[in-house]
Parts: structure tokens; sequence; C-alpha cells
């Protein structure tokens, strides 16, 4: 790790950077009563580790624990929480990395409470670390998460502005003690571009971003109307400069309802995703749509010399 990015400040200092950063975040975004702020007290770290069970039903051996939370606080490590008063009711959890040449902050771990998820809580958690990373001279975030789950895509893509160049296939393995890793661990490694102009105008849209006609965009997964995926392989051929794949809206409760069609759209959006990324395609938008009587989330994916991010 190069040292004039983490080592030059001492653990006070830096914590200090951290909160006024955070303090200024929390205001200008909407005045609330759930404050955000860093954690790194103990009994604070308990309940983050107590945090992770709540919204995730994982078993303790899954959990990320208050000792590892500590050590990685120390050497630049970013841990942020949301409390309702005394109450903790989100964090945001991450630490230095070095990704392709470049020193990068990972962002492991976003959870918020159920009660708490229309009340812009994880949107706050996300700025305030960005304040964090960019006060520590980092302009790049990286983090994973399941392209089947559209309210993440939409998260990510829309508000935060990532994009991403990668698929991990069971990048935790096949399961783990968590509900929401059943049918396969399948990540999209999504890049946040902190500093770039991409990213500012998001973060500064007064409405959603526009969605295009993708009519005319080939889609490589759509939706039948019995929320089956239909896989359209001659889509792939033709060095198109846009191509489209579809996920239903809900996931979760296909999953509940018929687990074999969860399973279905797992290997075909598998399927998708690592060919087109082969290809030296890149994921820059994702869109929830409305058609046909059902409602439908649709990536939308950009051959690589044609990306708009300005990314430092």
């Amino acid at each position: 790790m190069p040292r004039d990015i983490v080592g030059t400040a001492s653990r006070r200092a830096l914590t200090e950077i951290f909160r006024k950063q955070i303090l200024i975040v929390s205001i200008v975004i909407e005045p609330s009563a759930i404050e955000i702020r860093a954690i790194d007290r103990i009994e604070e770290l308990r309940n983050v580790e107590a945090l992770q069970k709540d919204v995730w039903g994982c078993a303790d051996l899954d959990v990320v624990p208050l000792t590892l939370l500590l050590a990685s606080h120390e050497v630049g490590g970013v841990l942020i929480g949301a409390y309702d008063e005394s109450q903790l009711i989100g964090f945001v959890y991450g630490f230095p990395g070095y990704e392709q040449g470049r020193v990068t902050h990972h962002s492991h771990m976003l959870a918020v409470k159920p009660g708490y998820r229309n009340h812009n809580v994880g949107y706050k958690l996300k700025l305030a670390q960005r304040a964090a990373v960019r006060a520590q001279g980092i302009n790049r975030i990286t983090w994973t998460f399941d392209p089947l789950q559209s309210l993440n895509a939409h998260f990510n893509f829309a508000k935060l502005g990532v994009v991403a160049d990668a698929y991990k296939i069971n990048f935790y393995g096949e399961a783990t003690s968590s509900f929401l890793h059943q049918f396969g661990t399948d990540r999209l490694w999504v890049t946040w571009n902190i500093a770039s102009r991409r990213v500012r105008e998001r973060l500064t849209a007064k409405t959603g971003i526009p969605v295009p006609d993708l009519k005319q965009t080939p889609c490589l997964v759509d939706i039948d109307a019995d929320q089956a995926p239909r896989k359209n392989e001659s889509n792939l051929f033709g060095g198109r400069p846009y191509l489209s794949i579809a996920i239903p809206a809900d996931i979760n409760s296909l999953q509940n309802r018929q687990p074999h069609l969860a399973s279905s759209w797992r290997e075909a959006t598998r399927w998708a995703f690592t060919k087109t990324m082969a290809l030296g395609y890149v994921v820059e938008d994702f869109y929830r749509l409305a058609g046909n009587g059902q409602t439908v989330g649709v990536y939308l994916l950009t051959y690589r010399k044609h990306t708009h991010d300005s990314a430092p």
C-alpha cells in the first residue's frame, strides 16, 4: 500500500477528517433525525455484528467479526453507521485495496434495517463513504452485488453512477447461511469512480436519468409471459454498440413461489453477462420498465470504446 494514501495521517486525525466530511454530507442531503457518523467504539462494533445477522439472516460463522472490523479500521478501513437516536439502523463498511495496479477502496457491506429502506439511508451512507474515501486521496470504490436484485441494480447504476466490467460466478460459493444466497452467489463487480463527471452528474440530478428507446437494442435475455427467461443467442454477434439484458422486477418473490424459475434466471443471466464481457462490453445503466402487464428491469451494455464514463 503506498504510504501517501493511508499512512500519512494518524488514526485520530484521519477519523476527524471522516467525521467532518460525513457531517457535511448528512446536513446537505436532507435534514433528518437519522444521524450518519463514523463507528469506532467497541460497543458500537458489537452492534454491527448483530445487525449483519438481523439484515441477512446469516450464521455466526458468516459474520464479519469485531476483531476484523477493528483491525481494518486501523489501516484505513471505513466503517460508518446510521443511527436513529441511539439505535444502529444501518452501516457501510469497506477497506483499502489494490486492483489492476491502482489503489482502491473495496466496499464490502452495506446494510439497512428493512423498516428504514425508504428513507434514503443507504444513499446517505454511500455519500458519507464517498466523502471519507476521497479524504484519503482515493478516487475509486468497488463492490459486488447480485445482478438479479433489481432494486440494488437501480440504486447502484441510476442513483450512484457505477459501471461494471466483471462478472464473478459463485463469488461466495454455491450458497451461504443467508436466505439471500440459496440459488448461487453470482455477482457483478462494480466500479464507482467517485471523482468522475458521470458520478457527479448522477449525484446532483434533480430527476431520474432519462430512459432511452430500447426497442432497437438487441436483448440477450428477455422475459416471457410466464416469467421465464428467453435467451436470444443470435444477438451476440454483429459488433453491436449496445445490448440489453432483462431481469424480473422481484427475484426474491419469484424464488419463494417458483424456485426453479429463479435458478433458470441465474443460468440465463450468467450466460449473458459472461459472454458479453468476454467480448468487451460494459454494463453502463439499468432501467425499470413497464409493459405487457408487467414491470421488468433492463441492463444496458455498451461496447467498451463507446462508454461515457470519464473516470480519472
